[in-house]
């Protein structure tokens, strides 16, 4: 699609600031801050393409998810099994890896903080069954896998070396991290850190009100409309440029505290400002993730991920 040239746009600008560091390394000190924006930004166009692969050529989807995993920090194909499979199949109640409320339904700052840790360790287990399931039934897919490991290591190794050999061991590494290792971390805390705040205190029981939509034009326009979250749950595959429209047909049925205008006075108000003043802070809308209707059982444990599931449009497929 057109609109999909703009990502492609990001990513090269993200690229040329790289470039420009590396040329003279003193830009870093005031750039840094634009190597994290793109690298959040690979972020979100890797979760993207995995619901809506970007091209049609296998070869040229398998070259974007090398360039986005070298911004993003991580091979992009963990979205398929932590993402695509398993949080969408179960929207943050019972079985999904990235729970809002698996130790406490709180929400205060310690925990939004934090509970990048806490999914980051339980996103493994479905990782770890994907991966064996590809190795066992779909060696091809496998070697994919592994290739992205293979390719972004090499690749990072590469630019820090780099770094070292034109500017020296000191300067070389500070340039690589700031450049690209604290980008990286920083978008996947991030990435994280925005899913926690979309579903905390939301009803995953809700046909509508499961997920909470940041609707500002700002953050929308500068992270490709990712804060339209119910409709992405509802139309996954859907194209991210047109996830505006699909909001405002369905808005009128989405609960008015789950549709924030302005994302920073949300965060200071339900992490800063609560902290004193605690009817600032978000209150639990319908029915809590761990009160399931009648006649449903909760297990937090899930290892049921499959390789294919139908309606995923995964473009770790799609490039094979």
């Amino acid at each position: 699609m057109a609109a999909d040239y703009r990502p492609l746009l990001w990513l090269a600008m993200g690229l040329g600031v790289l470039i420009l560091e590396y040329t003279f390394s003193w830009f870093i000190f005031f750039l840094f801050p634009l190597n994290i924006y793109f690298a959040i930004c690979a972020g979100i166009i890797a979760h993207n393409h995995n619901h809506c692969p970007v091209f049609t050529n296998k070869r040229m989807n398998a070259l974007l998810g090398h360039a986005l995993t070298f911004f993003y920090g991580y091979p992009t194909f963990v979205w398929v099994p932590t993402h695509n499979l398993n949080h969408h199949k179960h929207v943050n109640r019972a079985g999904d890896a990235s729970i809002t409320w698996r130790h406490t339904e709180q929400h205060n700052l310690w925990i939004a903080w934090s509970y990048f840790f806490v999914s980051t360790y339980y996103q493994a287990e479905p990782t770890k069954i994907f991966l064996a399931k590809a190795k066992a039934t779909h060696p091809r897919l496998f070697r994919r896998i592994w290739r992205q490991y293979t390719v972004w290591l090499s690749v990072w190794f590469s630019v820090w070396l780099t770094g070292v050999l034109l500017h020296g061991l000191r300067r070389g590494t500070v340039l690589w991290v700031l450049a690209v290792g604290w980008p990286a971390l920083a978008s996947v805390w991030t990435i994280m850190f925005f899913n926690y705040e979309q579903h905390v205190h939301t009803d995953p029981w809700s046909e509508h009100n499961h997920s909470r939509n940041f609707v500002g034009p700002v953050i929308n326009f500068l992270l490709f409309n990712n804060g339209y979250h119910t409709v992405h749950h509802d139309q996954p595959a859907l194209h991210w440029s047109k996830l505006p429209l699909a909001h405002a047909i369905l808005e009128a049925k989405i609960d008015p505290a789950l549709q924030q205008a302005n994302v920073l006075r949300y965060l200071f108000n339900s992490l800063v400002l609560a902290a004193i003043w605690p009817a600032q802070g978000t209150k639990q809308i319908g029915r809590a993730a761990s009160d399931p209707p009648n006649g449903i059982a909760l297990d937090l444990h899930s290892d049921d991920v499959e390789l294919g599931d139908a309606g995923t449009n995964a473009a770790i497929y799609r490039a094979e």
